[in-house]
């Protein structure tokens, strides 16, 4: 191995630590608690090092809000192609997209802290961008077989996502990391009722 690889390989190996470290900050303190000086006494590195990787703390998150849409894109596919028709397709993803948010809770914490990122943020991360349009390509098949194939997609689509991240919401502020019968009744009313309109 070159030095040239030598130096690439070590790169890499330094960033992945980097990250690992971090990820295990968040899981026992929390994102708030997540600074650059932690990260560097973690892995024993100096301050200096981590800034060479990564701007700044920022930097650090946005590499973790693209690795957890990532996961959720990958998840809402599989739910989609686990169904034959766009409308229990849309069930299918809820119940994923509901699961995703409890099974992987620091991660939808990061991704969504703000509330639903505006246009202009998803546009500029493709892991975002890639998962808005696979939620609005099953929106639009399901328009296309209704009685009313007018209606405006890309409102329905944020209307849905509202849906699914508010109720996911009201349960993480309760603090509840894990869902009850009752919570998952008040997903499927909701998700059901959203159905009704598309189809007309």
């Amino acid at each position: 191995m070159g030095i040239l690889e030598r130096r690439l390989r070590q790169k890499v190996e330094v960033k992945t630590s980097i990250l690992q470290a971090a990820w295990q900050l968040v899981l026992e303190e929390g994102w708030q608690a997540l600074s650059i000086r932690k990260i560097a006494d973690a892995i024993e590195y100096s301050v200096p090092v981590i800034y060479s990787h990564f701007e700044n703390k920022d930097a650090i998150l946005a590499e973790f809000t693209r690795e957890g849409f990532h996961l959720l894109t990958e998840e809402v596919i599989r739910q989609r192609d686990s169904q034959p028709e766009a409308s229990q397709q849309l069930e299918a993803i809820a119940q994923g997209y509901w699961n995703f948010a409890f099974d992987h809770k620091e991660f939808y914490q990061l991704m969504f802290g703000l509330g639903i990122p505006r246009c202009e943020e998803v546009n500029q991360v493709t892991e975002m961008k890639k998962f808005s349009n696979v939620l609005i390509g099953v929106i639009q098949e399901a328009i296309s077989t209704s009685t009313n194939p007018q209606v405006d997609a890309f409102l329905k689509f944020h209307t849905y996502w509202s849906i699914l991240h508010g109720l996911v919401s009201i349960q993480l502020i309760d603090g509840k990391v894990t869902t009850n019968p009752w919570s998952q009744l008040v997903l499927k009313d909701a998700i059901d009722g959203f159905i009704k309109t598309l189809k007309g």
